[in-house]
C-alpha cells in the first residue's frame, strides 16, 4: 500500500463529515485475523455491532468467518435480510426481542446468550428454535452468571423445549482497551481464562460438554487463542480499528492491524491564528474514549477538540503550551503570524476516530475507498435498529 498521506490526497468524499475506509487496509485486516483464528485452530465469528454494515459482513463471511456477532435484535434481523446464515446475539434478549428472533429462526441460524431462568423462560415460549449460550460474568458485572451458577443454567437449557445447549460465551470486555502495562491485561486475562476452564470441566463432566466456548475480542484475541478455551472469537474492531486500540497496543507490537477507517472534514473557519473550525464536531465523533488523531491534511502534531455539536477546532502545534497556560486565542492573534502549514478555508482535515463503535452509529454511511481513490457507498443499515 501506498503511504496513507498519498492515499487520503487522492480521495475527495463527496461532502464532509464522512467516514472513509481505506479497503486495501481494511481487508488486510480480516485476512489477518482470520488467519490468527485458522492458525490457532478457533473459529472467528466477527461482531457486527462495531461496524453495524450488512455489506461489511458479508465481506467478513466471504474472508472465512463463521457468522455474525450482533448486539441487539434489530442489528440480527439486517444482518439475517442480507442474507449472513448464522448469527448469535450476545447481550441478553428483552422480553419482546424473543418473538422477532423466533420468526429469524426459521431460516437462520440464531444462537443468544441468557443469563437468567426467566430468559429462558421467554425464548421457550417465543416458540422459536435457538442454541441457547449460558453468558459468563467475567467480574465486570454488566451481566453474565456468576461461574457457580452457570452449571444449573446449562442444565435447564438442555432439557428445554426446542432448545439446544449451544455453550458457553465468556467475554472480558472490561479488558479489551486496557493497555498490557506490567503484562496486567495478560494477567487478568489468563485467570478468567483459567476459571473458564475449570467451567468446561465440570460442565462435562456433568454430561453438558459446551459444544462452543465462545468470546474474546481485538484486544486479548491473541491470549484467547493462546490459552485453549476458546472454539471461537467475538472479535470485531480489528477491521476498522481505532485510537484507543492503537494506544493500548503502543509500542508492543501486539496489532498486526492497521488503521482503516477515517473521518473528513472541512476546514470552515479560519480566522484565528493559532486553530483553524472544521465541520466535524461532537455529532460527528463520539466523546467515548480518546479524541480523534489528526493524520493528515494540517501540520504533523495538530489536535482536534470539540467546539460544539458541528464544530471541531483543529490547532496547531506551534501554539499548544501557549494554549494550555491560559494565553487567549485573541492575544495568539494579535501577536503571532499565521504558520504556512496551517489548513486553509476548504482545505480537507483526515482524523482517525477515538472510538470507532459509537462514532461509526452517528453516521448513515461509509465511503470505501480503493488505493486510486475511487469511492463507493456502503450504508450503515443496522444503525438505526434495536
Amino acid at each position: 500500500m501506498q503511504p496513507l498521506a498519498d492515499f487520503l490526497a487522492r480521495v475527495t468524499p463527496p461532502q464532509t463529515p464522512a467516514l472513509v475506509i481505506r479497503r486495501a487496509a481494511l481487508d488486510a485486516n480480516l485476512a489477518a485475523m482470520q488467519a490468527a483464528c485458522s492458525a490457532g485452530g478457533v473459529r472467528l465469528r466477527s461482531h457486527g455491532k462495531m461496524h453495524k454494515c450488512a455489506a461489511l459482513g458479508q465481506l467478513q463471511v466471504a474472508h472465512g468467518a463463521i457468522g455474525l456477532c450482533c448486539q441487539t435484535v434489530g442489528e440480527a434481523e439486517i444482518y439475517a435480510a442480507t442474507g449472513i446464515a448464522d448469527l448469535m446475539i450476545t447481550a441478553p434478549t428483552p422480553p419482546w426481542g424473543w418473538p422477532r428472533l423466533a420468526a429469524l429462526a426459521s431460516a437462520t441460524r440464531i444462537s443468544a446468550v441468557i443469563d437468567s431462568h426467566q430468559q429462558l423462560a421467554n425464548a421457550v415460549a417465543s416458540g422459536g428454535r435457538f442454541d441457547l449460550f449460558v453468558d459468563i460474568d467475567p467480574g465486570f458485572h454488566r451481566a453474565g452468571v456468576a461461574i457457580a451458577d452457570a452449571p444449573a443454567l446449562a442444565a435447564a437449557i438442555a432439557n428445554a423445549p426446542n432448545m439446544r445447549f449451544g455453550g458457553i460465551q465468556g467475554y472480558a470486555g472490561h479488558l479489551q482497551h486496557a493497555p498490557n502495562h506490567d503484562n496486567g491485561r495478560a494477567a487478568a486475562n489468563a485467570a478468567f481464562t483459567a476459571q473458564l476452564r475449570a467451567l468446561v470441566a465440570e460442565l462435562g463432566a456433568a454430561g453438558l460438554p459446551p459444544p462452543q466456548v465462545s468470546g474474546g475480542g481485538t484486544g486479548t484475541y491473541s491470549l484467547d487463542i493462546a490459552g485453549g478455551v476458546f472454539t471461537e472469537i467475538q472479535a470485531g474492531s480489528y477491521a476498522l480499528m481505532d485510537v484507543d486500540y492503537t494506544n493500548a497496543g503502543a509500542g508492543e507490537g501486539e496489532w498486526p492491524f492497521q488503521p482503516a477507517l477515517f473521518l473528513a472534514a472541512t476546514v470552515v473557519s479560519a480566522n484565528h491564528v493559532p486553530l483553524v473550525t472544521c465541520d466535524a464536531g461532537l455529532k460527528a465523533f463520539h466523546s467515548d474514549g480518546p479524541p480523534p488523531r489528526v493524520v493528515a491534511g494540517a501540520a504533523p502534531g495538530s489536535r482536534w477538540r470539540s467546539m460544539g455539536d458541528e464544530h471541531g477546532a483543529i490547532t496547531h502545534p506551534g501554539f499548544a503550551d501557549r494554549l494550555a497556560a491560559g494565553e487567549s486565542v485573541a492575544s495568539i492573534d494579535a501577536t503571532s503570524g499565521r504558520p504556512a502549514d496551517t489548513p486553509r478555508e476548504g482545505a480537507i482535515v483526515w482524523l482517525q476516530p477515538g472510538h470507532v463503535d459509537p462514532t461509526v452509529a452517528l453516521h448513515d454511511a461509509y465511503w470505501v475507498a480503493d488505493e486510486a481513490g475511487h469511492l463507493q457507498r456502503w450504508a450503515i443499515d443496522a444503525r438505526r435498529t434495536s
